[in-house]
């Protein structure tokens, strides 16, 4: 694939601290900058948690700090698998960096609009510094190349029966980016549920032996500690980094072109994803929902990136 000029919005987390590791140092993507909100814990604790990253990995590039609430609800976080820090079982050195002086949404309106080349949007927790930089600015559309989601699922939920926790978290935003006209490639809980950090998983990386494997294995310990008292698995989903390993390699993942709305009705069905598959309703297509994942090229791309460090 062409070079990808990105921007990570996320809400670090386990997960996205495998996405931002492998997006920090993987030949054919220049990561811009992190742009961070609540989610997998409070703004404050994943802002600092992004700091943290992209210090360990001494990525020379701006962190902002989003809105620190949903569009409409309250703040919720998951504390029960990301801990009281957000992305606890690692001691990362005292601090150095600082953030950036604009916020996520000046930032992400600023980036796309001054870039000659289209802008490729990654979203690992709740879409709304994006949703707000579209409203704001809904010209942007035009020079972003593509929103890649990690987010929803045309099956079920894994915090209600119909909703995933980053759409859930602000349907509204996510409601909005999907009704953008932006090129939508959505990684739902279908695949990222099959890219389980098994133990033998831990192994292999712990067997690169380098900064990055280090703070992996550190993290994925607790991470799987967290996902075994809630869930009873052996090995927790490695939702987010689905998103970066199909910038690395579109292979990875089968995608499906479908209309995709989200359901922002505030009932039973709150924040559902509903993607007709079937194409019952003969809408227009508005989203590439992955249905099927190579889970060993996943794997595969992972210890690549933990090498490259």
């Amino acid at each position: 694939m062409d070079n990808r000029r990105i921007i990570l919005d996320c809400d670090p987390g386990h997960d996205d601290a495998v996405a931002i590791l492998l997006a920090g140092n993987t030949p054919g993507i220049e990561l811009l900058g992190i742009t961070v909100e609540s989610g997998n814990q409070t703004l404050e604790k994943t802002g600092r948690n992004a700091l943290n990253l992209v210090q360990y990995f001494g990525l020379d590039i701006p962190v902002c700090k989003g809105v620190p609430y949903p569009i409409i609800k309250d703040v919720e976080v998951c504390s029960a698998i990301h801990g009281e820090s957000g992305l606890d079982g690692f001691d990362f050195p005292p601090l150095t960096i600082d953030y950036d002086k604009r916020g996520a949404v000046e930032y992400i309106i600023e980036t796309i609009r001054s870039s000659k080349e289209k802008i490729t949007m990654v979203t690992t927790g709740p879409m709304t510094n994006l949703a707000l930089a579209l409203r704001v600015a809904p010209s942007i559309v035009e020079n972003i190349e593509e929103v890649v989601l990690m987010g929803g699922s045309f099956t079920n939920g894994n915090v209600s029966p119909a909703a995933e926790f980053n759409i859930l978290t602000d349907p509204e935003a996510a409601y909005i980016v999907f009704g953008s006209g932006c090129k939508l490639t959505m990684m739902g809980l279908d695949v990222t549920r099959k890219v389980l950090v098994l133990p033998e998983i831990v192994e292999r990386m712990e067997k690169v032996g380098n900064k990055a494997s280090d703070l992996f294995c550190q993290l994925m310990k607790v991470f799987n500690q967290n996902q075994k008292r809630v869930f009873g698995w052996e090995g927790g989903p490695l939702h987010d980094p689905v998103t970066i390993a199909y910038l690395i390699d579109p292979s990875v993942v089968t995608l499906q072109h479908v209309h995709t709305e989200i359901d922002i009705s505030h009932g039973p069905s709150y924040g559902r994803t509903n993607c007709d598959m079937p194409d019952y309703l003969k809408r227009e297509t508005n989203s590439f929902v992955a249905i099927s994942v190579d889970v060993q090229k996943y794997w595969d791309i992972i210890e690549a990136g933990l090498r490259r460090y």
